[in-house]
């Protein structure tokens, strides 16, 4: 006759607990090995309506599977004494045997306090194998916990199984007497065939089991020594000079900001001692009650008021040490961003955080669920320290967005929002299409000399870089470099969707963008094509000769044709256009976090060359401009050196740039002559043109929106509505995307 489902379900868990009496006896691996096939179990194994089928669905679904499987787990001990008694000596042993500081203390924190380190550590346990061969608790933590749901039912656990899963590890000396008396001559008899009933056999312990000390104090000693290692770790990250530096408190004095920190040591050195008196007066206390509970008819042997006072002020140092943490961003918010002391203060407040979580652990009125949340929160850990991408998005958040916000301050000059702007975006432009025309035939040159792969390639990026730097000084632009800058200020109008002048302040934003585009890319064309093309006809009358032979210039042509690879390549020139703009941030960022304005005013060496007055200046000048040097000069290497870089790997990636690639037409036009507009080739290039300069925008404007959205922590769930506004904008106000609106007499009176 075959079995049940439901009988089936529990020979599993009986086969795996009748192993708990040869793991006594079992190598430290083979023990480890079992503890971690017994919480598989719990994670995955069968349903909880088959091992619980007196509950009904109703109830199984108000708590995961995990832990209706805990509760069928501890039900068979609690039926099965010998078992229960075998099971719980194995976890007694593995508490005892194992040092539980460093998972405690350390688990979750780099060795060393450094952003790289932590890297290192990522990758490490990401891609080598562990080990259970090991009595450090951190790293069976690791083995045991780390499926994704593991912190979700450890915290579901309820009350009542919490002090029934503690009664398994907890031995307490009553339970030590009764394990003395167990006669150590019995067999260690398992069921057998014949279906002997499990009260007939004795617990199978190890001979010196009854000699093994008090595993509750044992743990709430291993508490101890894991806050007193945490606190040694807080003072000296407090006394860095990196945190330090950028703490503030109540005044300016140096001493208030180290004060708790100092203090803090020597506070837990006084609490110690009596912590210790409480866990040794709590040690034959009843297993569920508080650590500082003397046995009944007993005296504490401590002063409760005196642990108090000093538990008091303990905490409250820990709290100003945690209070003058959380300065550190807010420094960083003024004077610049540095990744490395973001992780730094990150580190060093969840370190403070974990010595108020053991505290709790150790002091608190319910030490089972405080427990269950640490273990949980180890557990969320455990499966964090596997994310490479979740350390790289925290510590790099707040650099990001102030890279974002000093663009949307850049940014703001780029949009266009009324006629006037919209002129001067022109003639912007126009200008930089201007000097875009003289770039276009240097680069040429340049070529002509026939140099090796990377020389040519970093003149060619020298020319690039001097003539964006032209332009900058002279207040004219380069159209596909906005949106990088613009983004920013539009992800600004997304703070709050539910607010419709919010959404509708974004549509308009976005309106305004595109008009500005293609004022831009309009003024750049309208200026480069004739300028590359003039200056052909001009060498070539004063050489003789055309600069570019028929055959060069005809390939130059047919090289930008939409049918080829040319979206791919403006697709990749914008990628270069939106890393440029990250550059500029980081630049401008890194001028601020070291003060080099301040060192450019009041440097000795620089002042005595300058003069006190030109260095004054230069320090202004170079604070408002150090990001648009920093985007230019950038921009110019990118688009010079990178494809060089690939083609040296063997990866032919051009750059496709709408100006650049407007002037390289003009400048072949000049040798081939009005003759090339009657082939269909041609007008296949112009039409490639036409898409580098939409590829060009919404590729580094993307990608730039984008970077603007993490750095705020905006999730715009709701894109239905924002492209509703914008169709809604498109069907009434099409022009809007094209042409400034007409400005009205409120708008006039304001401008005037």
């Amino acid at each position: 006759m075959a079995a049940s489902p439901g009988s089936s379900a529990h020979d599993q868990l009986r086969a795996l607990l009748r192993q708990a009496q040869s793991q006594l006896a079992a190598s430290r691996p083979e023990r480890h090995l079992w503890l971690i096939a017994l919480l598989d179990w719990v994670r995955d194994g069968p349903q909880p309506h088959l091992l619980l089928p007196l509950l009904s669905a109703e109830q199984l679904a108000t708590q995961p599977a995990a832990v209706w499987r805990v509760q069928a787990l501890l039900d068979m001990l609690d039926a099965d004494p010998a078992t229960r008694a075998e099971v719980s000596a194995v976890l007694q042993r593995f508490v005892l045997h194992n040092d539980a500081t460093a998972l405690l203390a350390d688990f979750g924190f780099t060795p060393r306090p450094a952003f790289w380190s932590e890297f290192a550590e990522r990758l490490r346990v990401k891609l080598l194998p562990a080990t259970p061969d090991t009595n450090d608790l951190a790293a069976l933590f690791s083995l045991m916990f780390g499926a994704p749901n593991d912190a979700v039912w450890l915290q579901a656990l309820p009350d009542a199984l919490l002090q029934r899963l503690t009664a398994l590890f907890v031995r307490q000396h009553a339970q030590r007497a009764a394990l003395a008396t167990v006669d150590e001559t019995a067999e260690a008899a398992t069921l057998d065939e014949a279906g002997e009933a499990p009260s007939a056999r004795a617990p199978a312990l190890a001979p010196d089991t009854p000699a093994l000390p008090d595993t509750g104090q044992h743990w709430r000693g291993e508490i101890v020594e894991a806050i007193t290692y945490s606190v040694s770790q807080i003072r000296a990250a407090g006394f860095s000079p990196q945190l330090r530096r950028r703490m503030r408190a109540a005044s300016d004095a140096v001493q208030d900001i180290v004060t708790p920190f100092r203090q803090l040591a020597s506070a837990w050195e006084a609490l110690q001692p009596q912590l210790l008196a409480a866990a040794e007066a709590g040690a034959s206390a009843a297993v569920h009650t508080s650590p500082f509970a003397a046995p009944e008819g007993e005296e504490a042997p401590h002063d409760k008021a005196t642990l108090l006072q000093a538990l008091t002020y303990f905490r409250t140092l820990l709290d100003a040490c945690a209070q003058a943490v959380r300065t550190v961003p807010e420094h960083l918010e003024d004077h610049g961003v540095s990744v490395a002391i973001v992780f730094d203060a990150w580190q060093l407040g969840r370190r403070i955080a974990r010595v108020e979580t053991l505290l709790a652990c150790l002091l608190g009125p319910d030490v089972e669920r405080e427990h269950a949340r640490m273990l949980a929160d180890f557990a969320r850990i455990c499966r964090e320290r596997r994310s490479i991408r979740a350390l790289l998005a925290r510590n790099f958040s707040l650099l990001s967005r102030k890279i974002a916000e000093r663009h949307a301050e850049t940014g703001e000059h780029y949009i266009t929002r009324n006629g006037r702007e919209y002129a001067g975006m022109l003639w912007a432009a126009a200008g930089g299409g201007l000097v875009m025309g003289f770039t276009t035939w240097g680069k040429l040159g340049i070529l002509s000399l026939h140099l090796p792969l990377f020389p040519a390639g970093f003149w060619i990026g020298m020319n690039y870089a001097a003539s964006f730097v032209i332009v900058a000084l002279l207040h004219w632009t380069i159209a596909t470099k906005q949106p990088a800058m613009t983004a920013p200020a539009m992800a600004d109008k997304l703070a709050d969707l539910s607010d419709r002048a919010a959404v509708e302040g974004f549509v308009g934003e976005v309106a305004a963008l595109i008009r500005s585009q293609a004022a831009g890319i309009l003024g750049n064309v309208a200026l480069v094509f004739p300028t590359a093309l003039v200056l052909g006809l001009g060498m070539a009358w004063f050489s003789g000769r055309p600069l570019l032979d028929a055959a060069h210039a005809e390939h130059e042509i047919r090289s930008l044709s939409l049918l080829g690879p040319t979206p791919l390549f403006a697709v990749f020139t914008g990628v270069l256009l939106f890393a440029s703009s990250v550059i500029a941030g980081w630049a401008e960022n890194a001028f601020v976090l070291h003060r080099l304005d301040s060192a450019i005013h009041w440097n000795p060496r620089i002042r005595a060359v300058l003069g006190p007055e030109r260095a004054t200046r230069w320090a202004a000048w170079w604070r408002r401009n150090i990001s648009v040097m920093a985007s230019n000069v950038s921009l110019g290497f990118l688009l010079g050196l990178v494809p060089a870089l690939l083609a040296g790997f063997g990866i032919d990636m051009q750059v496709r740039h709408v100006t650049l690639s407007a002037g390289l037409m003009g400048a072949s036009i000049a040798t081939l002559g009005l003759d090339v507009l009657h082939h269909g080739w041609f007008w296949w290039s112009v039409a490639g043109v036409a898409a580098n300069g939409v590829l060009n925008v919404v590729t580094s404007f993307y990608l730039a929106f984008r970077l603007a959205l993490r750095s705020r922590g905006i999730s715009v769930q709701d894109r239905r509505l924002l492209n509703a506004a914008l169709r809604r904008q498109l069907r009434h106000h099409p022009l809007s995307f094209v042409w400034p609106p007409r400005a009205t007499p409120a708008t006039r009176s304001e401008t005037v």
